[in-house]
């Protein structure tokens, strides 16, 4: 990510909504407050140590506009916005800023806050950065509201993926929450059940992360293609004991299906399934382990099973990177956005996430 610190562009103006955080200590300052001037029409930079912060956007112009912005690696944050000329609106949502800033196990990224704005016509008029209340404390000052934290345990198809094409669907959940809930997404490409517990810098490095009153979704299962059922499910007991004793409230997903039809346009085969060649039901091993558990538990599975099916050969190639890369297993940027959606659904249905801090 790059750096701006400079000021272009007609539709950025000089009202700033507050104090941003920068590296320097903190100074007086005269007239108008620091912020905008970390961002130019398309991008914003902010030197701010890993944490989770609010960011509250004004947005508009004197001539229509429409803005998404994403940041870090590649995350939705904010879906495109439409503000008509003359008029503008404020949106918030917080954002997890961490070291690695995408996988776990991929490069470090810039650090501090990278956000791009982009949209068919962005126009970011202020912007202000500060500190989220955790969720951890017993209760905030002045009614201000207190941030939840959604962390991601799972594989390619959840992950922060660094580059075009490719997207998690994780990383498209984002743009679904609003301020008070942020997205951790520690998944990381290539991983199963046996190699997130056993690499340091998967398993060993995020437990000591989870917070009390955290929710932590575990999707792994596409890799674990020659792990027997004892041991995947003995893994997945392991997680979910290991989340609890650091007070957070783990959640089970089963995996996106693969996009491999049936002649009769089913999904009705070990392979779209995910049962591995050693007859291992993923999906209803994590099932019966949530409810022995008593785990909440997403069936991404069914979700996704029944919308591609809908979808049919055809219409269901646009979720997935067949057209691109002839590929059934990973999703678009389209697809990862509309999974994505599948999981805030289920994150409302079961209420593990309250109503009002949910983009619908």
């Amino acid at each position: 990510m790059r750096r701006f610190t400079a000021l272009r562009g007609a539709t950025l103006t000089a009202l700033a909504l507050g104090t941003v955080l920068t590296a320097a200590p903190a100074r007086a300052h005269t007239g108008r407050p620091p912020g905008i001037e970390h961002c130019t029409a398309t991008a914003c930079h902010f030197d701010v140590p890993p944490g989770t912060y609010d960011v509250t956007l004004r947005l508009g112009a004197a001539t229509a506009s429409a803005t998404r912005v994403t940041g870090e690696t590649r995350r939705t944050l904010l879906p495109e916005t439409a503000v008509p000329a003359g008029e503008h609106v404020t949106r918030s949502f917080t954002v997890d800023v961490r070291t690695p800033e995408g996988e776990p196990t991929g490069p470090d990224g810039t650090p501090g806050l990278d956000l791009v704005l982009d949209g068919s016509a962005p126009a970011l008029d202020a912007i202000r950065v500060t500190p989220a209340l955790s969720h951890a404390r017993p209760r905030s000052r002045g009614g201000t509201p207190i941030t939840r934290r959604i962390l991601l345990i799972g594989d390619s198809t959840v992950c922060d993926q660094p580059a075009d094409p490719y997207s998690g669907w994780g990383q498209q959940l984002p743009q679904y929450l609003r301020k008070g809930l942020s997205v951790a997404n520690h998944a990381d490409s290539g991983e199963s059940t046996v190699t997130y517990l056993r690499d340091p810098r998967l398993w060993a490095a995020v437990q000591p992360l989870i917070r009390p009153g955290d929710l932590v979704l575990v999707q792994l299962a596409h890799n674990d293609k020659t792990t027997d059922e004892a041991t995947y499910r003995a893994n997945l007991e392991t997680l979910v004991a290991g989340i609890r004793d650091r007070g957070g409230e783990p959640v089970l997903v089963t995996p996106v299906v693969r996009r491999w039809f049936n002649a009769d346009g089913t999904l009705d085969n070990g392979t779209a399934l995910l049962v591995n060649g050693l007859g291992v039901d993923h999906p209803a091993v994590i099932r019966a382990v949530a409810a022995a558990e008593d785990v909440p538990l997403i069936d991404l599975t069914a979700k996704t099973k029944a919308l591609v099916e809908s979808l049919g050969p055809e219409g269901s190639k646009a979720l997935y990177l067949y057209n691109e890369k002839r590929d059934n297993t990973h999703t678009s940027v389209h697809g990862a956005t509309v999974f994505a959606g599948l999981v805030r659904d289920e994150l409302l249905a079961r209420h593990l996430v309250p109503e009002g801090r949910v983009r619908v």
